[in-house]
């Protein structure tokens, strides 16, 4: 545990602001968003609560901030995958369903992100300033850009609709994987009943598939 004086000029506060981004980092390793207190925080960042909050206004503006740096880095990493993975000169929902594998394949290797955005709607974008919510939102429609650009660039077909596909792609991410993830009472409930887990989603073939759909069905109103 690291322990700081208060921070006297803007490099300074740039220090602590990365040791609080990078501690909390370290326990989304650990522990699910929903387990990320700010107590817990702010006794392994070595400041107090009242300080920590000097820097983010709140733990949820801090994991905003994590969930937009994730998913930067998951964007960062997709051309690769993506080249390697579609032929170019293949047909196009040939092409649509490999870019939907190589989404869910990449995805379903960074829980965090998919706990971030599972957790973005209904937890993260609440207890924040109006200030930090656009923020955060002009900073979502740049990694929703840069998403639908990769779409173009191998599904040209798409045109204008990229955009709001990706869009769409990342909403059914964070849902599938709160219901990919069933509490523990729903587990027990499953196993004394299995007919109960009909429902029951893997979240890589669940997502692929969805996704899949989704884009498969993007490209057929493009084509209408």
């Amino acid at each position: 545990m690291a322990t700081f004086q208060r921070a006297r000029s803007e490099e300074q506060r740039e220090i602590r602001q990365r040791a609080i981004l990078d501690t909390a980092a370290a326990m989304l390793d650990e522990m699910p968003v929903s387990a990320v207190s700010l107590n817990e925080l702010s006794r392994r960042v070595g400041l107090a609560k009242s300080n920590v909050l000097r820097y983010f206004e709140s733990r949820e503006a801090i994991l905003l901030e994590l969930l937009d740096h994730n998913w930067r880095q998951w964007t960062a990493g997709l051309p690769e995958q993506l080249d390697a993975a579609i032929t170019p000169d293949a047909p196009v929902f040939q092409r649509g369903r490999a870019f939907a594998a190589v989404l869910t394949r990449s995805l379903a290797q960074n829980r965090v992100l998919c706990d971030l955005l599972s957790a973005q709607a209904g937890v993260l974008e609440h207890n924040v300033s109006a200030d930090v919510a656009a923020r955060y939102k002009r900073s979502a429609l740049d990694n929703v850009a840069a998403l639908a650009a990769l779409a173009r660039r191998h599904l040209p077909e798409l045109g204008d609709r990229a955009d709001q596909l990706c869009a769409q792609a990342v909403m059914v991410t964070g849902a599938v994987w709160t219901h990919a993830r069933p509490s523990a009472a729903m587990l027990a409930a499953y196993e004394a009943d299995p007919s109960l887990a009909a429902l029951r989603m893997d979240f890589t073939a669940t997502l692929e598939e969805m996704l899949t759909t989704l884009i498969v069905g993007t490209l057929a109103q493009a084509e209408g």
